[in-house]
């Protein structure tokens, strides 16, 4: 069985594709997708998500704000409180995001430091959005002492320095469907070095469906071919593949 580490429920367009969330789950189920971790990307969208998911024992919820929808300070008393929330397993989805404006770097960064301190008091693991901004999230992660509660480094399409640099912090790095594309070849390369007990494997659904399915609305059920396609750049098995990012999922998020 595969885990999606990381998936938005929430943004799935229901009404164009004539599908429900059940349909979505079972699709999932009968790809091998035994579990599913949706992602909130902002505190007012937090408990929507929540009521979407709360009757699926094999979905769990992560609360944060996510770094390109940070206009004001975070409201750190209600993060807390909706972390709090037994069905979340994680805080974030957090970080740093250069790419599209850098103007507002230094709201993105004590948004950062705030959500990582919350994660330390609540002993919750962090989930990363990392772009375009690798020394300073490198910096803040050992400056604010993240890595005494850890995470995950989302999506990753950086430098294997920067997951080396993560990964000696303990945190975890985990592939989406841009490793199948055709154009990906430093991240292709980066995941061949990647030490299999730091791996996991997600969507980021509905955005980034890999191939074959590129150019689709992503869902939870593709995570089967992210899996396929790392088993072939690391010359192991599906199933091995699928058990140890399995493995990590359930150490990192459930502690088990």
């Amino acid at each position: 069985m595969i885990i999606d580490s990381h998936c938005h429920l929430d943004k799935l367009n229901y009404e164009k594709n004539n599908i429900t969330l059940d349909n979505v789950v079972q699709n999932a189920l009968n790809n091998g997708v035994s579990h599913i971790l949706s992602v909130c990307v902002k505190l007012d969208e937090f408990e929507e998500m929540l009521n979407m998911i709360k009757g699926y024992e094999n979905i769990f919820a992560s609360c944060g704000v996510h770094p390109e929808y940070i206009t004001d300070p975070i409201d750190t008393e209600l993060l807390f409180k909706f972390a709090s929330n037994d069905k979340v397993i994680a805080i974030g989805e957090t970080g740093l995001d250069y790419y599209y404006d850098k103007t507002n770097s230094f709201k993105q960064q004590d948004s950062f430091r705030k959500h990582i301190d919350i994660a330390k008091k609540i002993r919750k693991p962090l989930i990363i959005h990392t772009r375009s901004a690798r020394k300073d999230t490198i910096d803040i992660l050992i400056n604010e002492k993240g890595d005494e509660i850890g995470g995950v480094l989302h999506c990753f399409t950086e430098s294997y320095e920067m997951a080396k640099k993560a990964i000696d912090l303990g945190f975890y790095i985990s592939i989406s469907g841009i490793v199948t594309f055709k154009n990906a070849h430093e991240l292709q390369d980066v995941v061949t070095k990647l030490p299999l007990d730091r791996l996991l494997v997600e969507t980021d659904s509905p955005y980034l469906a890999p191939v074959p399915h590129r150019g689709k609305e992503n869902q939870p059920a593709y995570v089967k071919h992210v899996t396929e396609y790392i088993a072939k750049l690391k010359d192991l098995s599906f199933d091995e593949v699928a058990d140890v990012t399995t493995r990590n999922f359930n150490k990192l998020f459930l502690k088990s």
